[in-house]
């Protein structure tokens, strides 16, 4: 296992701020979840953490307020690099913090930026999308296109729905595994 994912046998045994530290690797930071992945342990497999995840977020045991606390913990896609986690660097494609970013992919995340905005207005939470590799480019046309669709309750759920996938991913990366 990764020196930043203990296994699930150690998680479970570990304070509660080292659990919520790990979940936050995973998840983002959203509090309203952590504490009560924190309050379903112990956990067989960090499938089953991400499974109880799922439900939470897709089942009626959030408020509003928390689910869009839990969204909203992720970071924009195209956002400036020194927001986003590390896992979030690495997703969207940059390889660190530092370094010139070119005049296509300032063009690319103002684009985002402004389709960010749009969308938040219009649903009033962020856009959450797996972006399994893609470049950012290739998802300006995807956020205009779930923005017409026109259905909070549905852009809601596929945004949680992203979140676990994300998780779920990280997982994966964070351990080596190939199956989870």
């Amino acid at each position: 296992m990764s020196a930043t994912i203990p296994s699930i046998e150690q998680l479970n045994k570990e304070s509660d701020a080292v659990f919520i530290e790990t979940v936050n690797t995973l998840f983002e930071t959203a509090p309203p979840l952590a504490s009560r992945l924190l309050a379903g342990r112990p956990y067989k497999s960090y499938s089953d953490l991400i499974d109880l995840a799922e439900k939470i977020c897709l089942g009626n045991d959030l408020s509003e307020q928390d689910k869009l606390d839990v969204i909203n913990a992720h970071p924009r896609i195209g956002e400036n690099k020194a927001n986003l986690s590390a896992m979030s660097l690495k997703e969207q494609g940059y390889d660190t913090r530092q370094g010139a970013v070119s005049a296509e992919d300032e063009q690319i995340n103002a684009t985002l930026a402004q389709a960010n905005k749009e969308y938040e207005a219009h649903y009033g939470f962020k856009f959450v999308v797996f972006v399994a590799g893609r470049p950012r480019s290739q998802i300006i046309p995807l956020i205009r296109e779930r923005i017409a669709s026109n259905n909070k309750e549905q852009e809601m759920h596929t945004g949680m729905v992203d979140m676990m996938r994300i998780a779920r991913d990280r997982l994966k990366k964070a351990t080596g595994e190939s199956h989870l």
